[in-house]
């Protein structure tokens, strides 16, 4: 896809290997705007509707930021009854489930800081990787409102309600190595490149079982609002697909020869045949 040159920010796609590489790009801090977030979406649909990408990694382009947040030059649009919503967040919202609920498993690279709705979008990735020393908050108290694309509700969900409370109310940033400690985030690179980092990690989850990760990711999501009941169903159901998948004959294969499985393979000879 040809990356569309729209004013106010955009992203960009390209593929390495199996492994999507979308880049959040609006300089100097990458922030959100609206016209990267209508980017953001196409791109995550153009991995979604390929086969062939068995994993992404969101990132930010340059040195500086993967995202520093909300574009403030925008705010003099929303600050109206009803605006806000009609004119971003309800869209916004929508762009950031579709990223969590990607069936693939998703990496977000902070390659800079990740502020406000930039750490929103990071916490939509099912895993975080890091320099040590990257600044991560949600600082939208400062301005009087709230990070209002699940930003509470991601942030409770990952290093628990005290905490999440804390570094909302408070505004203040964290470095990564703290949020490491917090579960925020899952991974620290501490020398080199953390997009090669992140690229390399999800290379290892691209490699795994399509059906059996795509299962596990829909059901720890839905562990937090359904019934154990209808999880236990989901999961039976999972069960039976998965077990009797080709990427199953190819694990148990590879397990009775000593080899390594090549589920991408499987995976692809049982799309030839649908």
């Amino acid at each position: 896809m040809t990356d569309h040159h729209e004013p106010g920010g955009r992203t960009h796609y390209h593929r390495d290997g199996h492994v999507a590489v979308i880049e959040l790009d609006n300089p100097p801090l990458n922030v959100v705007s609206l016209a990267m977030t209508d980017s953001l979406d196409r791109h995550l649909a153009q991995a979604a509707d390929d086969p062939s990408v068995r994993g992404v990694v969101i990132t930010g382009r340059g040195d500086r930021a993967f995202c520093a947040g909300s574009d403030i030059g925008e705010f003099d649009d929303y600050m109206y009854p009803g605006r806000v919503v009609d004119l971003k967040l309800r869209h916004q919202n929508e762009v950031f489930d579709r990223l969590e609920n990607l069936t693939k498993p998703t990496v977000a690279a902070l390659n800079g800081l990740a502020y406000g709705g930039g750490l929103e979008i990071a916490m939509c990735c099912d895993l975080i990787v890091s320099a040590p020393d990257t600044k991560v908050a949600l600082p939208e108290t400062r301005l009087g409102v709230f990070p209002s694309s699940g930003g509470p509700i991601r942030l409770a969900r990952r290093i628990g309600p005290a905490r999440a409370k804390y570094l909302i109310f408070t505004a203040d940033p964290i470095d990564a190595r703290t949020g490491y400690e917090y579960g925020l985030v899952n991974e620290l690179v501490e020398d080199g490149d953390v997009r090669a980092g992140a690229i390399s990690l999800a290379h290892r989850l691209a490699a795994g079982p399509r059906i059996g990760l795509a299962a596990v990711k829909e059901l720890i999501n839905r562990s937090h609002t359904d019934d154990a009941q209808s999880l236990r169903e989901a999961s039976l159901a999972f069960s039976d697909q998965a077990f009797s998948s080709p990427e199953c004959a190819a694990g148990v294969h590879a397990f009775r020869t000593r080899t390594a499985p090549n589920f991408a393979a499987a995976d692809s000879v049982a799309e030839v045949a649908r």
